[in-house]
């Protein structure tokens, strides 16, 4: 079936609308490690997706399922030793003050489920965001998406505030007086909440905030910011679905920061492609929660899925993929600052690990934002064999998550590929 075929297809079995990659879209067929193949043989760098995070069809990740679901699936209302065998592992792994799992499905669900958690905790409803990001599908959180406006518009418990960027500074300012500015902004929307009448609930945000374009964040920012959440009887969410899982060079995300949250939600990579999320808490917060308001999921925590969560966290540890992140990511910022240097059109660069944002634009002195440009870049990629995305407020930034099993050989073939793209433009 010709692509422009199934195009057509699966707008009248799925509707109009349903979003595709790429003005040629790609139908996939196959995955392997960092590879990718398409109906017709040809295989492309993933550069893009972080879910399958220990690489495409892992084999002891698939083993694991199809071990387990030939023995026993089912919900979490009879014992299995899986979810308690994960939640040990995977626990370990944080703070000691986040000692509590819920388990999910999908990150829209798990931070629906801490937005619950935070609102019960402290009675109130406001929930402060920012103005550029993504957290989920679901009617709740939608309202803390701003990149997709709901269409009920948004409620007077939701407020969002500049994220902090480095590149385009608040008021021109730097250093700590720029992270006190982006924190002021924080406390200006807690008073608005105050002043409306809302009790205050708590702060929801990605610790290196990943659709902002990852920029690079004032030293100190998200300590002050934190500060007067919990001045103010508030709570503060991390919502790790993509920085987590040793994406960043480190286990989690909020870990750069050095500050600490009262609940972290995850997702995405946590199943490597398995449909399985969840919610980590201070025990204090989720035991009351849970005490008090029945938190049931039917798939959430089933065996199957905890034996591939469990499974992903021991491909990670085994293949040494945190260090992994941590050391290509290096390698690979070095190649990328390497070609700023030769292309006009790249103002800024970022990275943190494995997770990279090109920041172009039409003019450096003025960092006019390249929209059109970064598009027919993403495109010209995919044609070079390489997917990628873009993000961003004004989707200028290029976004590059691979699995962690990158190598630095994919990152030369990749830096080439999209130094001809570049030379092009």
């Amino acid at each position: 079936m010709s692509i422009a075929a199934m195009v057509a297809r699966r707008e009248r079995l799925l509707g109009p609308g349903n979003p595709l990659f790429y003005e040629d879209p790609v139908h996939l067929v196959r995955g392997e490690g960092v590879w990718l193949f398409d109906a017709d043989g040809r295989r492309y760098l993933d550069c893009y997706n972080n879910v399958p995070c220990v690489g495409h069809c892992h084999p002891k990740v698939v083993e694991a399922l199809c071990r387990q679901a030939k023995l026993l699936n089912t919900h979490t209302r009879y014992l299995h030793e899986n979810i308690l065998d994960y939640a040990e592992r995977l626990l370990g792994k944080f703070d000691g003050s986040l000692d509590r799992l819920a388990l999910a499905c999908t990150g829209s669900e798990a931070n629906e489920l801490a937005l619950r958690i935070a609102r019960f905790n402290t009675g109130g409803e406001g929930f402060i965001c920012t103005n550029a990001t993504y957290h989920g599908n679901t009617a709740a959180v939608a309202q803390i998406s701003p990149i997709f406006e709901p269409f009920e518009g948004y409620s007077e418990a939701i407020r969002m505030v500049p994220w902090p960027d480095a590149y385009r500074p608040l008021n021109n300012l730097s250093g700590a007086a720029l992270a006190d500015a982006y924190a002021d902004e924080v406390q200006r929307a807690i008073d608005s909440f105050k002043a409306k009448g809302v009790k205050f609930a708590g702060m929801l945000v990605c610790p290196i905030f990943a659709n902002e374009g990852l920029p690079k964040v004032p030293p100190g920012y998200l300590e002050k910011a934190v500060g007067h959440v919990r001045r103010a009887g508030g709570l503060y969410v991390a919502d790790e679905v993509q920085a987590g899982f040793g994406r960043t060079g480190r286990w989690w995300g909020h870990e750069q920061s050095g500050v600490i949250p009262d609940i972290v939600t995850l997702g995405k990579p946590m199943g490597a492609g398995h449909p399985i999320s969840g919610v980590v808490a201070r025990g204090e917060l989720l035991d009351s929660f849970r005490l008090r308001q029945e938190y049931f999921n039917t798939f959430g925590g089933n065996p199957v899925s905890c034996a591939v969560a469990e499974a992903v966290l021991q491909v990670i540890e085994e293949e040494g993929l945190v260090h992994n992140a941590a050391e290509v990511g290096e390698y690979v910022l070095r190649l990328f600052q390497e070609l700023q240097s030769r292309h006009e059109i790249i103002g800024d660069v970022r990275g943190r690990g494995l997770f990279f944002g090109m920041d172009l634009v039409s003019d450096r002195k003025t960092k006019a934002p390249a929209s059109e440009q970064t598009k027919r870049v993403v495109n010209a990629m995919r044609h070079k064999g390489v997917l990628m995305g873009n993000i961003g407020q004004h989707g200028n930034v290029l976004k590059l998550r691979p699995p962690l099993c990158f190598s630095k050989e994919n990152a030369d073939f990749l830096v080439s590929a999209l130094d001809e793209v570049l030379s092009a433009e």
